[in-house]
């Protein structure tokens, strides 16, 4: 153990050295100033050295901040080894290692040290129930309380892990504290938000084949903490959690099928942290789409509500339904206004045969284009013209693995359901985007033609069948539909970089 922790810090050949008091004193000085867990990595190695308790004092010192009175009232006992290893395993998890577990006496030295901390002063940092933080104004929640009381909620113990998992963030909080300057700018505790969770803790998406296979396991905070792995929701949850406790004011923007973090300043200028790409910027056009105009933000009480949004949807691809209506009923609590987790909840019903709820459900957002959004969805609309039944619906949700053998079985599904349902669109154009997904651009432009006829105001098939004429040579068809989309969208007052860059292309090959 410390000679994995030590190696992290010094060059592969101190090992050999004998370590000399001179070789220990450079060793000393050539510690990160600011880096709390190097100074008790050392100190782990050199303990009864001058410059180990040199060492310790300096990590003391990086813990408590600018808190002098708190530096003098800590207990030097509660401040132990296994305390030591705690800060020192945060930064340098092993494969396979335990999950952190703090005794009471080290969680209220840990929150003794933390009480400086910005999110201190939230109301719901003293929730004890999901019922309290539920009560609360959004700008009140303390993300990670409201969080882990929602999903602990049925557990033995909640208070015990919930402060267990928040001692685990504030040490994280403390350690990027440690490393700014007095003053920081927003700017400054970003770039140090990233340069810790991304570079010292190593967070990362996970592979494709285990994120396709527990999207729940890395959504969720607990696991995203223990297993240094989240996708897009749970790092930036994460990144959340951490920003509460630097007074960091953040953003939470949800494009369609994903979410990252933003931060806005005060002369509106916008920093994009794209938390599955290590929290570069991307420019806030890149997130847009033919269809999508506009990002939407949540806010904090909402983004709770999104973690059980996307447990519902694990619960669906495995056909559990009740587990699945469940989730959305509590993600329901956060989010009483959204539109869209209301229509999953009617599918849910549909699926459960509860069919006379899902109606009433379905019937109030049939018409519903959202605000970010040019065009509307038109799997409510078409259930409720008799144009689907549940099982077409459910075949449409249906995930598949990317492999060439599960694009073909869906496809064969879905032709068999639009030849029962011809005027089912989302059918169509599901059926359309497998034969792209199997490179099969001449099978994709017949049935996105079939789709035209049925639907030709929806601005993305549009924008294919632009493409598709275009690449067969057929550059009057390519013009016809690219015109059309651009009028669509226009129609939002939306103008899209991708139609601008495919007008720009058919007009070099093609003027018009």
């Amino acid at each position: 153990m410390i000679k994995y922790i030590f190696f992290l810090f010094f060059p592969l050949q101190l090992f050999s050295m004998d370590y000399t008091p001179e070789k220990i004193r450079t060793l000393y000085y050539s510690l990160s100033p600011t880096s709390i867990s190097e100074h008790l990595a050392f100190y782990s190695v050199f303990p009864d050295t001058q410059e180990g308790k040199n060492a310790l004092q300096d990590a003391l010192r990086l813990l408590v901040g600018k808190d002098s009175r708190l530096s003098h009232n800590i207990n030097p006992k509660l401040f132990d080894q296994s305390v030591i290893d705690i800060i020192v395993n945060l930064v340098n998890q092993q494969p396979n290692q335990k999950k952190i577990h703090f005794a009471q006496e080290q969680l209220q030295f840990i929150d003794e040290l933390c009480r400086h901390l910005p999110n201190r002063k939230l109301k719901g940092h003293y929730a004890v129930s999901e019922e309290e933080v539920l009560q609360l104004p959004s700008e009140e929640v303390d993300l990670a309380r409201g969080l882990f009381l929602s999903q602990f909620s049925h557990e033995a113990d909640v208070l015990q892990k919930v402060k267990n998992y928040e001692a685990t963030i504030d040490l994280m909080a403390l350690q990027i504290i440690a490393k700014l300057p007095k003053k920081a700018t927003d700017k400054q505790k970003i770039t140090a938000i990233n340069n810790f969770i991304f570079d010292e803790m190593g967070f990362r998406f996970p592979p494709h084949s285990v994120h396709a296979k527990n999207i729940d396991t890395y959504t969720f905070l607990p696991t995203v903490l223990d297993s240094r792995k989240g996708v897009c929701l749970g790092v930036s949850i994460l990144y959340l959690c951490i920003a509460q406790r630097l007074s960091l004011p953040l953003e939470m923007i949800t494009p369609p099928g994903h979410i990252y973090v933003r931060y806005r300043n005060r002369d509106n200028s916008i920093i994009n942290i794209e938390t599955t790409a290590r929290g570069i910027h991307l420019d806030c056009e890149e997130y847009l789409s033919v269809d999508t105009l506009s990002l939407q933000q949540r806010n904090i009480k909402e983004v709770i509500g999104l973690a059980h949004f996307n447990q519902a949807s694990v619960f669906w691809k495995e056909n559990s339904y009740h587990k699945a209506l469940e989730s959305y009923q509590k993600a329901e609590a956060y989010l009483p206004h959204d539109l869209l987790l209301r229509e999953l909840m009617a599918y849910t019903y549909l699926f459960l045969n509860l069919d006379v709820k899902a109606k009433i459900l379905l019937e109030q957002v049939k018409d519903y284009t959202p605000p970010h959004a040019v065009y509307k969805e038109t799997i409510a609309e078409d259930f409720l013209n008799g144009k689907v039944n549940a099982d077409g619906i459910k075949l449409v949700f249906e995930s598949i693995d990317e492999t060439r053998e599960s694009l073909l079985e869906k496809k064969g599904k879905l032709e068999k359901l639009v030849k029962r349902f011809p005027k089912f669109k989302a059918g169509v154009f599901h059926l359309a985007s497998l034969w792209l997904q199997l490179n099969r651009e001449g099978e994709a432009l017949d049935i996105l033609k079939k789709y035209h006829d049925l639907d030709p105001k929806d601005p993305t098939a549009e924008y294919y069948l632009s493409v598709l004429y275009m690449q067969r040579l057929n550059y009057k068809k390519a013009w016809e539909h690219l015109k059309n989309s651009e009028r669509i969208a226009a129609s939002k007052n939306h103008y899209p970089k991708v139609l601008k860059e495919l007008r720009r292309e058919l007009q070099m090959i093609f003027p018009d």
